[in-house]
């Protein structure tokens, strides 16, 4: 098997937390010709990473990457085995990818303040306080992690796009993510010492930080 995969991408990392944990043989490999590029989508149409390549049958979509990986290695589960547990957990992986998710992302084209449409900062930013506070509610209160005390495919769904909300809202002004968000501040202070969370941080980092010295 292999991953098409980007370190900084953050649906991409929500697939090598979910392989780290696991322990799981899996080669990592960048898109062939870049993201989105003619080349790439001979192999995946969409374009996008990550996409998984099981013996010539392609996978595409993190979250479906995520559940396949679950259904074939169930050794170390990232589910509950309870159908309520397991929809807890879903409910969670679908609030990130519709609606946490998207605002964030769209700040990645303000970046520059020359170029920022302040009007559209300032809707993403509203959009992604109200998904945050939403987060801190559907926490458990009960902990460790997202849904109890089950480390599962909501936390490696949260835990790289809580990385760029950490890293990317201060450069807007805004307040920090974890500000006046107790229940999210101690998820992240945990999720940052768990060694496959504690690994793909590390990688999105250091793409990062590559990424801004190439300007």
């Amino acid at each position: 098997m292999k991953l098409y995969n980007l370190a900084l991408s953050n649906f991409a990392s929500k697939s090598r937390v979910a392989i780290y944990e696991k322990g799981l043989d899996i080669e990592l490999v960048d898109p062939p010709g870049g993201l989105g590029s003619a080349e790439y989508k001979k192999v995946n149409p969409l374009g996008k990473v990550p996409a998984l390549d099981i013996g010539g049958q392609l996978i595409a979509e993190s979250e479906v990457i995520n559940e396949y990986l679950e259904d074939k290695f169930p050794e170390k589960p990232l589910l509950p085995k309870d159908p309520e547990g397991k929809a807890r957990v879903r409910s969670f992986t679908r609030h990130h990818d519709l609606y946490l998710e998207p605002p964030i992302r769209a700040l990645f084209g303000q970046m520059s303040p020359k170029t920022r449409d302040a009007k559209v900062v300032e809707e993403k930013l509203a959009d992604v306080t109200t998904r945050l506070d939403q987060v801190e509610a559907m926490l458990t209160p009960n902990g460790p992690w997202a849904t109890g005390n089950m480390f599962t495919l909501a936390d490696a769904a949260l835990t790289p796009t809580l990385f760029f909300a950490v890293n990317l809202l201060p450069a807007f002004g805004a307040k920090s993510p974890l500000e006046g968000r107790p229940k999210l501040t101690a998820w992240w202070g945990r999720v940052q010492e768990r060694p496959s969370t504690k690994k793909v941080l590390g990688e999105q980092a250091a793409a990062m930080a590559a990424m801004q010295r190439r300007g």
